[in-house]
């Protein structure tokens, strides 16, 4: 699956006054790597929440290489919001 972004469940719960809006981004370049995409998302969850963030969404390019941007059709979303001022997050934290 790859440029693949979604948005994080809501659970109910109203953000406290310092929750700060982020997104997430994973890569993985073939299922043999050592550190999922799930794995990669797992720490940064855990991350966002020892920090006070909350995740709005989260990109992620799997099966594809960390070396070039062409072909990483999330990271490139990502990137498009923050360019075009788009974005309705402050914060992001990539596994790159």
């Amino acid at each position: 699956m790859s440029g693949r972004y979604a948005k994080t469940p809501q659970t109910g719960a109203t953000p406290a006054d310092t929750d700060v809006p982020a997104v997430a981004y994973v890569r993985m370049s073939t299922d043999h790597q050592k550190y999922s995409t799930e794995n990669q998302l797992d720490v940064i969850r855990n991350y966002a929440t020892a920090r006070g963030l909350t995740i709005l969404r989260v990109f992620e390019d799997s099966g594809r290489s960390g070396l070039r941007l062409d072909g990483r059709e999330a990271l490139q979303k990502l990137m498009s919001e923050v360019i075009s001022d788009q974005a309705d997050f402050k914060q992001g934290h990539p596994c790159l």
